[in-house]
């Protein structure tokens, strides 16, 4: 399997753990027709999970990095 893909799929995977906190975080507070709180939030936690998706993003953009690198590395001793 080509590494790029790899660090893409990862970078998706990033992204949908960080807009999945953001919702959590988005939806404290909010109030259902009667007046009643929906759900509490535990804020601590979405923390952890929107700092955990920014260390996975970081990561696979390094390797994706890594991958360019390698194959214009690769390209220049070809050529």
């Amino acid at each position: 399997m080509d590494i790029s893909a790899i660090a893409l799929q990862g970078l998706d995977q990033a992204s949908a753990q960080l807009e999945a906190a953001a919702a959590q975080i988005a939806s404290a507070g909010a109030a259902s027709p009667d007046g009643a709180n929906l759900d509490t939030v535990n804020l601590s936690t979405q923390m952890v999970a929107l700092m955990s998706a920014q260390t996975l993003f970081a990561a696979n953009l390094a390797t994706l990095k890594t991958s360019d690198q390698v194959q214009k590395t690769l390209v220049d001793l070809t050529a």
